[in-house]
């Protein structure tokens, strides 16, 4: 995500600041401070609007809001956005591999979910259509969840993280942040769990 190469010196600053505060979020993140790092992301998020950013960095940004809200459990909330995004596909009836891949990424998460707040049915359901839109190998994840639901193990969410975080369906991995540019907000005036509530 090099947008600042090409922008203009202004849109450069502004672009570059937004990078840094999301950088630092993920730094929160890594450290189990999802609560902090929620705060730093939404920053981002509204930094990169107001700046005219490229929709790339929106969506990454709110892969890492869904992913801390995941982490901290908020199953629902994160399966509400996966259902828009799942309608959305469904909806644009898409037929590229990359588009079907992604479509069934979503769905990978949403069996994800399903399996940390124990619906092993709905579970079922998502995993298997996620691969059958993606193309069996297509998603490990989900192939290896689909394995044991097969099998009839028991799956609880501590395991179900653990199999995503080996698997790299994460996307704030602590070998991937930029700590080079990071930069911390200043403290909150609130305590930081409001972040969840913006």
């Amino acid at each position: 995500m090099n947008e600042t190469a090409t922008a203009k010196p202004k849109d450069a600053a502004q672009h570059h600041l937004h990078l840094s505060i999301a950088e630092q979020g993920k730094i929160h993140a890594v450290e189990g401070n999802h609560p902090e790092a929620l705060r730093h992301y939404r920053e981002a998020l509204r930094m990169a609007v107001a700046a005219g950013a490229p929709e790339v960095f929106f969506r990454h940004y709110t892969q890492c809001v869904m992913e801390s809200l995941e982490l901290l459990g908020s199953y629902d909330e994160v399966d509400e956005f996966l259902a828009r995004a799942d309608a959305h596909y469904r909806e644009a009836n898409v037929q590229l591999s990359i588009q079907r891949r992604d479509h069934g990424s979503i769905l990978e998460q949403r069996g994800a979910l399903a399996l940390k707040r124990g619906d092993a049915a709905a579970a079922k359901e998502h995993l298997s259509e996620a691969v059958e839109i993606a193309g069996k190998g297509a998603l490990p994840l989900a192939d290896e969840l689909n394995g044991w639901l097969a099998r009839g193990y028991a799956v609880d969410a501590g395991r179900v993280t653990e199999s995503q975080r080996r698997h790299g369906t994460f996307v704030v991995r602590a070998d991937k942040i930029n700590r080079a540019i990071a930069r911390p907000l200043p403290r909150a005036a609130v305590d930081p769990a409001a972040a969840l509530r913006a």
